[in-house]
């Protein structure tokens, strides 16, 4: 083998030294992309011909490989390693990786140019935020998928109540009611913008069948005072960069009842430390609310920039923990609040993401006489009837107004 370094790799290496990856990940990362990039030349298949599907087919290969060489398979997570290092390779190489997927014929294409007319016009004309955007569009696309494999093409104009009737019995099993009038509901919209767009004459929208769910109905997990009391002094205990990091996060969730996207869109320049204040960008609507900078808050915050945020350009104040360091994710934070309620000994029988803090904030403000339209305005809610299943908690406060009714004498 020649000793003159492969320049892809060094390329690798060079990408992962930037982005602070340990020396081990780096030379695991090296590794295993230089045996996929073996593997490529022996069968004489370009970097740039690589597919999802492809580097399947080599992983497989390469459990083979491991079996045959140590007599025993790898462990059932094994190839996440490998697999990370492919995908890093190919990202530093490839100007775009995943590739798109190529158009193959007419139907293709017109999915495509109608689910990027639907993008448009949610993104647009009615200005959904991009949570609600993505699944919509996740639908709208699954249901296409749906149409291509089911209806042999995308004749969008002869669609039947019952090709909506056996797409949505396909969709049901192990779906909850909620969850199933979730899909009904995006999928409505999905019709709505056919019969909009003239692909179809009739607006179909009115015969998808979902369940009938009932205002305000399920009662969903909160927090009390006192729980969330223990959470904050378990996390404040750990002195670790995470620890710093939960601490604070944990500090924005239970005191300002923030959606998690709205934690984790926070930017350095959104904390004005001289007039101890703290931009918040609304995850719906797109508003900014202006916020006092409470000191535990601000302290937290200030500890965790100081001594647990990793050396990084990014400007999102809360950062992965472990390399590539970049801001996290919607998911980084249900992590945090799962993770730090088993550390305090918590046990929830509901949820237990971060919206938990979120109606914990809201009980505490109503029980505090404040109005529901200032609790609204603290949720960053557009309408105040946003704001009533977030009370809908408060049972013994409800019980408190309650009106002692007389006894009804019964005749004897």
């Amino acid at each position: 083998m020649s000793d003159i370094p492969n320049p892809k790799l060094a390329a690798l290496r060079e990408a992962l030294t930037c982005q602070r990856y340990s020396p081990t990940v780096i030379s695991n990362y090296c590794l295993y992309a230089g045996q996929f990039l073996v593997y490529l030349d022996e069968r004489g298949i370009a970097l740039g011909d690589v597919t999802p599907d492809l580097v399947a087919v080599y992983l497989r290969h390469a459990v083979h490989r491991f079996h045959k060489l140590h007599g025993r398979p790898p462990a059932s997570r094994w190839t996440s390693i490998p697999q990370s290092g492919i995908h890093a390779l190919l990202r530093v190489v490839l100007r775009d990786w995943p590739p798109v997927l190529p158009i193959t014929n007419d139907d293709e294409r017109q999915c495509r140019e109608t689910c990027e007319k639907y993008e448009r016009w949610l993104r647009f004309e009615r200005g959904l935020a991009d949570a609600s955007i993505k699944a919509l569009l996740w639908e709208a696309r699954n249901f296409c998928t749906w149409c291509l494999e089911q209806r042999d093409g995308a004749d969008f104009a002869g669609l039947t109540v019952g090709d909506i009737d056996a797409y949505m019995d396909l969709r049901a099993p192990g779906l909850t009611r909620k969850s199933l009038k979730d899909v009904a509901e995006r999928l409505r919209g999905f019709l709505r913008h056919l019969h909009r767009s003239r692909q179809h004459d009739r607006d179909l929208s009115p015969h998808v069948i979902a369940p009938l769910l009932y205002a305000y109905e399920g009662i969903p997990s909160i927090l009390t005072a006192e729980q969330i009391g223990v959470v904050l002094d378990a996390a404040g205990q750990d002195d670790s960069p995470l620890g710093l990091r939960d601490h604070a996060i944990l500090l924005l969730l239970a005191n300002y009842g923030l959606r998690s996207g709205e934690v984790i869109r926070l930017r350095i320049e959104d904390i004005d430390w001289r007039a101890d204040t703290v931009r918040v960008h609304r995850s719906k609507g797109g508003a900014q609310t202006m916020l006092p900078l409470l000191e535990p808050v601000g302290e937290a915050v200030l500890r965790y920039l100081r001594h647990g945020r990793p050396e990084t350009d990014v400007r999102s104040i809360f950062i992965r923990s472990r390399a590539p360091y970049r801001g996290m994710k919607t998911g980084g934070l249900y992590c945090v609040v799962g993770r730090r309620l088993a550390a305090a000994g918590i046990e929830l029988t509901g949820k237990r993401g971060p919206h938990i803090f979120r109606h914990a904030r809201a009980v505490s403000l109503l029980r505090a006489s404040i109005p529901r339209k200032v609790i609204g305005d603290v949720l960053g809610h557009r309408s105040s009837d946003s704001t009533i299943p977030y009370l809908k908690l408060a049972t013994e406060d409800l019980r408190a107004i309650a009106l002692d009714l007389p006894e009804r004498e019964v005749n004897r």
